[in-house]
């Protein structure tokens, strides 16, 4: 005997009896209905968009040249400046301020561009459905009708537990 026949047997024993009773032996009854019981359940999964978002570019081409000819005049400059070691000084300086001015001159300031570029956004939500948790049935035995909750739908009969009273 199953744990579910096992609960109908005792269900019926006490509804048929006032006093605790044994099963003496099992008969089948017909079910007169079997309504479903239900159970809301939630169900996470992953909702994505897709939004365009402006991107800065970064500008192409930009040339190294503009500062190797910009450093080696600075220097050359800057060299011609001073005596001692202020003239070392003043061509370091001047290779650098060279170097900055020849980058400069050679890749002039640009405005910012921009490019639309697709990117994919995603949560978890949440989405609550109905399951079947059960049955409440009821079935017909000795001309009462009875309610139990079960597990599964039994179908056009059900097996009952009957016990004799002493």
């Amino acid at each position: 005997m199953n744990t579910l026949q096992t609960i109908t047997a005792a269900t019926i024993g006490i509804a048929l009896a006032t006093s605790a009773a044994a099963v003496d032996f099992t008969d089948y009854a017909p079910v007169v209905a079997a309504t479903p019981t239900y159970r809301q359940v939630s169900v996470p999964r992953q909702e994505c968009v897709t939004e365009d978002v402006p991107v800065q570019v970064q500008p192409q081409g930009r040339s190294n040249t503009g500062a190797i000819l910009g450093g080696i005049a600075g220097g050359i400059l800057g060299n011609q400046v001073g005596g001692g070691k202020g003239r070392d000084a003043a061509t370091v300086a001047g290779a650098v301020l060279g170097a900055v001015t020849g980058e400069r001159m050679d890749n002039p300031q640009q405005p910012a561009q921009y490019a639309i570029q697709q990117v994919q956004r995603c949560r978890m939500v949440n989405d609550v459905k109905q399951e079947i948790s059960g049955y409440n049935v009821t079935y017909r035995y000795g001309g009462k009708d009875i309610t139990v909750a079960m597990a599964r739908n039994p179908g056009a009969t059900v097996k009952v537990g009957v016990g004799v009273m002493q």
